[in-house]
Parts: C-alpha cells; structure tokens; sequence
C-alpha cells in the first residue's frame, strides 16, 4: 500500500493504478479529506492575500475562511452530482459505486490544486490558476471513471461536466455572491482577485 505522499502524487500525475488503490481503500477517506483540506487553503490563502491589498487584514481573514469553505463546498458538491449522474442517470452495466468511492478517489484529484497558492504571483496568476483547473478537471474525469467502474472515458467527461456545472451555479455563483456581500459588509470594496 503507498503512503500518503506517493498517493498525492500518483494522483496528481494522472496514475490510473493509484486512483484504483484508492478507490478500494475505505481507510483513505481521511487522507483525501486531508488532500482537499490542503488544496481549498491554498485557494483562501491566495484570495486573502489579493484581499489584504484591497481591504486590509479584516478583509483578508474573511476571504481566506470564505474561499476555503468555498473550496470544500465546491469540492463536495461536484462530488455529490457526480455521484448521482454518474450511478443513476448515466450508469453502465458495470457500474458499482458509492459515494464513499468517489470522495475518496475525487478527493485525492484535488492534488493539483495545493499549486493554486501560487496563483498570488503578479501577472502569472491567472494562467497558473487555469492550467491547474485543467490539470484537475483531468484528474477528476480519471478519479470519477475508475470510481464508477466505466470502460468509456467520454462518459465520464459528460458525467463530471454535468456536476462542475452544477458546482459552477451553486458555489461560484451563488457562493461567490454571498462572499463578496459579506466583504462589502466589511468594509473592503466589491471588486475581487482573481483565482
């Protein structure tokens, strides 16, 4: 069995075997709510920084728990839809998974994310930001296959699209409006960092 440190690699680099590990591991739970813990504090802790410039260090301590919790939300949300989609209303025959599965596997997908810290770097940021959205989106279609057992890697992509569009509405709309609410409650102007 890998140690956690050779999982988070293998799932950042796209190692179908480790997806397979983990998928069959119930003991892994806690180790990819762990890769998600680290992934979404690396986005607060890049938006609190961006925040700080703008509103100062109230500001800052409101984005970073506000897009880390967005962050999970996200995270469990995709999860979520991609469950059902993917066991309900898009399954193949030899579809058989729960949700357990998927957390575990999607969870371990957010590896890449632990970069998005570095998204702070002036200039660079939002194209680091968008190669490791690609980087996990890749992850994710991976981490979903082997979890819901399918042989078509096409079926996957529409089943994760379905819920990262889900999660697009309900966290980054939504959630994202309610956070910026809650910044110009505090005082720091409504335009946001990017991320």
């Amino acid at each position: 069995m890998a140690s956690f440190v050779e999982r988070v690699v293998g799932a950042a680099t796209l190692k179908v075997a480790t997806y397979e590990e983990i998928e069959a591991d119930k003991g892994a739970t806690g180790q990819a709510i762990t890769v998600v813990a680290l992934a979404s504090l690396a986005v607060g802790v890049a938006q609190a920084v961006g925040w700080f410039f703008i509103g100062g260090p109230i500001s800052a301590v409101v984005a970073l728990v506000g897009y880390t919790i967005l962050a999970v939300a996200g995270w469990f949300v995709w999860t979520l839809v991609t469950s059902i989609v993917g066991t309900k209303i898009l399954p193949e025959p030899e579809t058989k998974s729960d949700m357990g599965e998927l957390m575990r596997t999607v969870g371990f997908a957010q590896a890449p994310g632990m970069l998005r810290i570095v998204t702070i770097i002036p200039i660079l940021g939002w194209l680091i930001s968008l190669a490791v959205w690609v980087w996990m989106l890749a992850a994710f279609v991976i981490a979903a296959r082997q979890a819901l057992d399918y042989k078509s890697t096409i079926r996957a992509v529409v089943v994760c699209a379905i819920g990262w569009v889900v999660n697009l509405v309900v966290v980054e709309v939504i959630g994202r409006f309610i956070l910026v609410f809650v910044l110009a409650l505090v005082g720091a102007p409504t335009e946001g960092t990017g991320g």
